[in-house]
């Protein structure tokens, strides 16, 4: 079984998923608290579902793009479990989940996926569809909302977390422009852990010593 964690933004999230099924889901907004929730979370998730930590096998983590102290958070308390109990260890790119959640359609083979970057904007990654599956392409960057809808020339899905006045500009561009609903945008630790698994199924893990969260405002990751 394995356990996803998501502290990308003041969403957080924890999952354990064995291949087959969602075994168990939390997510919640949580502000700006992810030391005090995180540990305690994963608690009460293992124990809703009579588990306990002996019974997980890897660790998947949500790498950002997103919030400077939430993502280093996440990503050490992922390393810390990992290490300590020898497990291996998965990180998983923020906007590959947010994609991933949505459903594809010819008739919008292109999909911005987003997450609030602070100040007004947003972290966006594109992705192209391709045999079925989104597929990502340029490296993420940040924009404004109007910015984004005026790069927006074909038929794009966008979701992810977005502002009611976010919305509302995008909207404008319905012609272009699908918009889920906010519980297909509302992000899922569920999808970080299947991405997760499938690397983990080919044999795949990250070393903790180098894995690093995604920072867009510096071009290039961080060390943890």
């Amino acid at each position: 079984m394995l356990l996803a964690l998501d502290t990308s933004t003041e969403r957080i999230g924890v999952a354990l998923y064995d291949g087959t099924r969602v075994v168990a889901e939390c997510a919640w907004q949580g502000g700006r608290r992810h030391t005090r929730q995180l540990a305690p979370l994963i608690h009460e998730v293992l124990s809703r579902v009579g588990a306990s930590m002996d019974e997980v096998s890897g660790i998947a983590v949500a790498l950002g793009p997103g919030s400077f102290t939430g993502l280093r958070i996440g990503l050490a308390f992922a390393k810390g479990l990992a290490v300590g109990r020898g497990l291996p260890l998965l990180g998983v790119p923020t906007l590959d989940a947010v994609a991933a959640a949505v459903p594809p359609t010819s008739a919008f083979p292109t999909l911005a996926a987003v997450l609030p970057a602070g100040r007004g904007r947003l972290a966006v990654g594109w992705y192209r569809l391709n045999e079925g599956t989104w597929q990502p392409g340029q490296a993420p960057e940040i924009l404004t909302a109007d910015t984004l809808a005026q790069r927006i020339h074909n038929p794009t899905v966008v979701c992810g977390e977005l502002q009611a006045e976010e919305r509302r500009r995008l909207a404008r561009k319905y012609r272009r422009v699908w918009l889920p609903s906010p519980a297909t945008c509302a992000r899922r630790p569920a999808y970080v852990a299947e991405l997760a698994w499938q690397r983990l199924q080919a044999g795949e893990s990250d070393p903790a010593a180098t894995l690093a969260p995604i920072y867009l405002h510096t071009g290039t990751p961080i060390p943890a």
